[in-house]
């Protein structure tokens, strides 16, 4: 407590160099990242989900995750070639 008011007081935190914006708390890059986390947290708590009470095999867990990324990567390489050949606009 008393670095941090001696720190305020004789004004250190002047010669500190700022967070590059790109680092920021609320920048695009930091949004991202904490997406993800909680993408992940979110998957966590699916595949405890489906091994504790649904009671299927982690392999079987494992299996639906893949699935799922497999599809989810088909819906989106069909969107992004729609989107390229103009066919949805």
């Amino acid at each position: 407590k008393t670095d941090f008011i001696n720190f305020i007081s004789d004004q250190e935190w002047k010669s500190i160099e700022p967070v590059s914006s790109w680092f920021g708390p609320s920048s695009f890059l930091m949004s991202s990242m904490s997406a993800l986390f909680q993408l992940s947290m979110w998957i966590r708590h699916c595949h405890g989900y489906l091994t504790e009470n649904v009671g299927i095999p982690v392999w079987g867990s494992y299996a639906v995750f893949a699935l799922a990324t497999l599809f989810s990567g088909l819906i989106l390489g069909l969107v992004s070639g729609a989107l390229e050949t103009d066919w949805l606009v």
